[in-house]
């Protein structure tokens, strides 16, 4: 008989949020649908809605404009019944952080005074934007310092959109009325793989993301954003057909021994289960290929033998596989492969046909670097001893 264990996630995987009774609207985040129900039950003729929606989202997400009044094309009394029943809200940014590197972390308080961290990557042709789906995680994964932090709540679609709007504010990036068209995106690509597990999330998560690529506002394409989950399994075939965008999988090991250690919920949907899910994704979602997200840790999974079981593993899978470079945090019981390692492991992944770059930390002296996330009001720091031993070393 199997002696039973502590469970890996979570049961109740929504944790709604209680907003003060009879406060306004926020706008943020509704789709369309919910956009033009909300319109209707404040008053506007059913025959006007479709409109109204189309106006109200080209302001709020092509041009940037919080405050009803500058919505010129309305009515005033219109304009005043919006700013009677509505509010265009989005998170409030408590620090923000610049990288020697130019990364950026921006530290947002949420409703409740909860806080997530968002981090901006600028590169040479494209801008990456990192953003969190939960306040903490359900997930222990062992070598992530966001897992040291108990899930607090899953944050709602106007969360997770506020966050891209707050660095489209920051980065000065809303177009100008009556300036030129200018085509350079600094929020380029989107990816889901701050804090939190998106999937565990899933339908603020969809929502968001029909709002973030709808072409009349923020208009980014889904192939320009990546969605990473540690495998949850029964919600990749639905990301497919309800999301559609890129899948990046956190993967970490190619033996169950090893990954039920590092991502616990390999518990649940084993090696086996979950690439058997993933062959059918790039099909369902008409997606390029699935990126494998792998961190080296040092004696623990980077091994050669390691290297070509991954490639044995994913064989018949369009997929790239990211490395990455351990980024180390206060208390860590794992340490950053060594440069050699890292390097005849990509050889040998390169060599098997598959692209295998390694991703260069960015933003470490910051904290803003995979898997260093973690809210301020939560950094009280475990004993190593303590982290140790919740990872099973």
């Amino acid at each position: 008989m199997n002696t039973p264990s502590a469970p890996i996630t979570q049961d109740v995987h929504t944790i709604p949020r209680k907003l003060p009774e009879g406060g306004k609207v926020n706008l943020v985040g509704l789709t369309r649908e919910q956009l033009r129900d909300a319109l209707i039950e404040a008053g506007t003729p059913e025959k006007q809605a479709k409109m109204r929606v189309g106006q109200i989202w080209q302001w709020v997400y092509h041009w940037g404009v919080r405050d009803f009044a500058q919505m010129t094309n309305l009515a005033k009394d219109y304009r005043a019944l919006l700013d009677e029943k509505f509010e265009i809200s989005v998170p409030e940014v408590v620090t923000k952080q610049v990288s020697m590197d130019g990364t950026r972390k921006y530290l947002l308080r949420i409703a409740g005074g909860h806080e997530v961290e968002v981090v901006y990557i600028p590169e040479e042709n494209r801008g990456t934007l990192c953003i969190s789906s939960q306040v903490g995680c359900t997930l222990t994964c062992s070598f992530c310092h966001t897992g040291t932090q108990k899930l607090v709540r899953n944050l709602t679609a106007g969360e997770i959109v506020g966050q891209v709007m707050v660095a489209r504010d920051d980065l000065d990036e809303w177009p100008q009325q009556g300036a030129p068209k200018d085509e350079t995106r600094l929020v380029s690509n989107v990816v889901l793989m701050g804090m939190g597990e998106p999937l565990y999330n899933f339908d603020n998560v969809r929502d968001a993301m029909k709002v973030v690529m709808d072409g009349e506002g923020i208009s980014l394409s889904r192939r320009r954003i990546t969605l990473s989950t540690s495998g949850i399994v029964p919600e990749i075939a639905k990301t497919a057909e309800e999301i559609g965008c890129l899948l990046a999988i956190s993967f970490h090991a190619t033996t169950d021994e090893v990954r039920d250690r590092l991502v616990p919920v390999n518990k649940k949907w084993n090696i086996e289960t979950l690439l058997n899910t993933l062959r059918d994704y790039p099909r369902l979602s008409n997606s390029e290929r699935i990126t494998f997200e792998y961190v080296m840790l040092k004696d623990v999974n980077d091994s050669d033998a390691d290297a070509k079981r991954l490639v044995k593993l994913i064989r018949g899978i369009p997929a790239k596989i990211n490395l990455i470079p351990f980024n180390e945090w206060p208390g860590a019981p794992y340490q950053r492969s060594d440069w050699e390692r890292i390097e005849a492991f990509a050889d040998i992944i390169y060599k098997a046909g598959y692209a295998s770059p390694i991703r260069t930390p960015r933003g470490e002296d910051i904290m803003a670097a995979c898997g260093q996330l973690k809210s301020a009001t939560e950094r009280a720091r475990k004993s190593k001893a303590q982290i140790a031993s919740e990872a099973g070393l």
